[in-house]
């Protein structure tokens, strides 16, 4: 049986874009929705797709219909904007209420009003990794550099620290340095994470960048993700690597991200749930 049409509900990043081409390779039928001011023109490059407005979500619902898709992902960050901003249509006044009181709450509750507002309709929400298996960080070293007795220390101290940012809804990263904290994530994104944290190291270099998923999270959107781009912002910090949740976080073209951080001299290591 033929697999159904994919709905790519496509923000910012490349990882819209990889499920749009993995999808037509395998030939599954593929359909994306991209927003103006978000999404990247080549992320529609070859595929059916429509350009909207993010607060456009009647039309959002009506192309996916008109498309035939059934099974939905959402997929790369897009970022929040203000009610002055966002000009909802009716479909999108009618959400409000809900919307208003959960950007009050955090991206969690956000995030879980949208997966239900798009079942309620009647779509199947799926993560990237259930539509791409291999995105899904697997546990241990990837490639030839793993982490010494100091980056293990800092790696279950950062473990500590991104689910206690992850249970109030913060962040997903952290970065810590022989046993001291430089940094959390929050809405500024870990690319400005490491970029800050970048003068922060206590001598010479060093320091390790750790992603995990929040324990309460809607995990169809959203899960940490880093890239071969992650590898170079940390290895330019000075950074001596990087770990993520084994089977909770993505890794986008796994073999850049191992060929970049041997490059590099960095670990790259999918750590088990703590």
């Amino acid at each position: 049986m033929a697999p159904t049409k994919l709905g790519i509900i496509a923000g910012s990043g490349p990882l819209p874009g990889n499920i749009a081409r993995s999808c037509q390779t395998s030939g599954r039928e593929v359909f994306i929705v991209a927003f103006e001011g978000e999404t990247e023109p080549q992320t529609c490059t070859g595929a059916p797709h429509v350009w909207l407005r993010l607060g456009a979500v009647g039309e959002l619902l009506r192309q996916l219909k008109r498309a035939g898709c059934r099974e939905i992902v959402l997929a790369g960050p897009i970022r929040r904007p203000s009610f002055k901003t966002l000009k909802l249509d009716m479909r999108g006044l009618k959400l409000m209420g809900k919307i208003g009181r959960a950007m009050g709450r955090g991206d969690d509750a956000l995030f879980s009003i949208i997966v239900q507002e798009l079942e309620d309709e009647g779509f199947r929400v799926v993560g990237a990794d259930t539509v791409l298996a291999e995105l899904a960080a697997a546990e241990g070293v990837l490639g030839r550099v793993a982490p010494d007795d100091e980056a293990l220390r800092d790696i279950e101290l950062g473990c500590r620290v991104a689910r206690s940012l992850g249970t109030a809804d913060v962040g997903q990263a952290v970065i810590v340095h022989q046993g001291v904290v430089l940094g959390v994530e929050a809405v500024e994104g870990t690319d400005a994470l490491i970029e800050r944290c970048a003068a922060l190291r206590r001598e010479n270099s060093g320091g390790v960048l750790i992603k995990l998923k929040k324990p309460d999270q809607e995990r169809r959107v959203d899960l940490p993700t880093i890239g071969a781009n992650t590898i170079t912002r940390a290895a330019e910090a000075g950074l001596s690597g990087v770990a993520v949740e084994a089977g909770e976080s993505l890794i986008l073209d796994r073999e850049a991200v191992i060929a970049e951080a041997d490059e590099r001299g960095l670990f790259v290591v999918g750590i088990a749930s703590p």
